[in-house]
């Protein structure tokens, strides 16, 4: 080899070793119901997605030149839908998905793990998920409904006691109304309390005959379980059938909205909460600063700091740390590292907007850790600390259910 060529070969190994990494643009595939079951929460949760990753790249979070990118598709709750707008995505690049619909991550959940893209599931699909040795690439990220009803148990027992006490819970009659159940089976046998369900038919419009015998049951306390504008039905129902507002817990669609439909009456009503809402929030002000005020902002101002823009808003916080994490070392981001990166966070909490969660190959609910909050005829205002409630409990249940899931698959 003559020492021209020699030095040519050297000159091109130190330019490719000194040449800049290309930057990158990380795709989320945001496809949501926006038209059909879900609106009552999607336009505010997308809205905070969309305006947080408008805010991590104005602080370019994901390192210099690296942008992230929201594709945002209508699925109106409907699997094939779903199914056909996931194949898309993925051809465009997405390697995370939400779909915040539980038909529509069912129908996906198999592909998607197959594929090695990233599912998150916050506050919908299955809660067994959570098992991160079954459901390798699907992170429900945030409380299970197994672990928000055991939250609102427990601060019953904290207020007021638990022995000797009857437990009502109306729910919407659906899986997701139904899904509280073995959580309240195990702690009244645990905790000396009985309890009763009362279902009604969706979309829970009418609820005057369930709530009926909920009055002639006499409760000391009462879990409601629906969605949407069910739910201040729910609230109005018990109050005229003589259930005071402070018996009343819910899960965690409750939101501003529904007070303003129930009025001065809402007061004292309680429910479980996985994020704090409220502007007075670091990110929340940060977003207003550089993303509303700059023009930038992906829907009405109005709805920043309320309960499910602030969802959203954590969802995707969540979301970039991961990425963040994957793409430590300069390595390409893939499924396969998003799950990596996933699986670096630890005490994260969003500068306060949520409680600090950690990830692990086994456990991809982040802990299980939420708090309750009151209703104080304006505001929902935090009535006990972010933790997780009878975590050994919760973590049975979804290890029991995640094996039954592997064995017939």
């Amino acid at each position: 080899m003559t020492f021209l060529r020699k030095l040519a070969l050297t000159t091109a190994l130190v330019a490719g070793l000194s040449a800049p990494v290309a930057a990158e643009d990380v795709k989320f595939g945001l496809l949501q119901d926006f038209t059909a079951v879900y609106t009552f929460v999607t336009g505010q949760y997308n809205q905070g997605q969309q305006d947080y990753l408008a805010l991590a790249n104005a602080e370019g979070l994901l390192g210099e030149g690296n942008s992230v990118t929201a594709i945002v598709r209508d699925t109106g709750n409907q699997p094939q839908r779903g199914i056909e707008a996931y194949n898309r995505a993925k051809e465009e690049g997405a390697i995370l998905f939400d779909f915040l619909s539980t038909p529509v991550s069912a129908a996906i959940l198999d592909q998607a793990q197959a594929d090695k893209n990233i599912v998150i599931t916050p506050a919908h699909g299955r809660g067994d998920a959570s098992d991160g040795t079954v459901f390798p690439y699907v992170f429900p990220m945030l409380p299970t409904y197994w672990a928000q009803a055991a939250n609102l148990i427990e601060h019953m027992k904290n207020n007021g006691g638990l022995e000797g006490k009857k437990i009502a819970i109306v729910h919407i009659d659906s899986p997701f109304g139904r899904e509280p159940g073995p959580i309240l089976e195990a702690l009244s046998e645990q905790e000396g309390f009985e309890f009763q369900a009362f279902p009604y038919a969706s979309p829970g419009n009418e609820q005057s005959a369930a709530w009926s015998e909920v009055r002639r049951y006499r409760p000391d306390y009462v879990l409601i379980w629906g969605a949407g504008g069910g739910q201040a039905v729910s609230v109005r129902t018990a109050i005229q059938n003589g259930i005071a507002p402070e018996q009343i817990h819910s899960v965690i669609w409750l939101a501003e909205t529904d007070a303003a439909n129930v009025g001065p009456q809402m007061k004292g009503v309680k429910r479980f909460e996985a994020t704090a809402a409220g502007t007075d929030l670091p990110i929340i002000q940060r977003i207003q600063e550089k993303v509303i005020a700059a023009g930038k902002g992906s829907g009405d101002q109005a709805n920043v700091g309320n309960s499910y823009y602030n969802l959203g808003v954590a969802t995707m916080a969540v979301a970039v740390e991961a990425a963040r994490l994957g793409m430590e070392g300069g390595q390409p981001l893939t499924g396969e590292t998003l799950k990596a990166g996933f699986e670096k966070i630890s005490g994260f909490d969003a500068e306060g907007l949520m409680p600090a969660v950690t990830y692990t190959a086994e456990d991809h609910q982040g802990g299980g850790a939420g708090r309750v909050s009151e209703w104080d005829g304006e505001k929902w205002v935090p009535v006990s600390e972010w933790h997780a409630a009878y975590p050994e409990l919760i973590r049975q249940v979804i290890e029991e259910s995640a094996a039954k899931y592997k064995e017939g698959n």
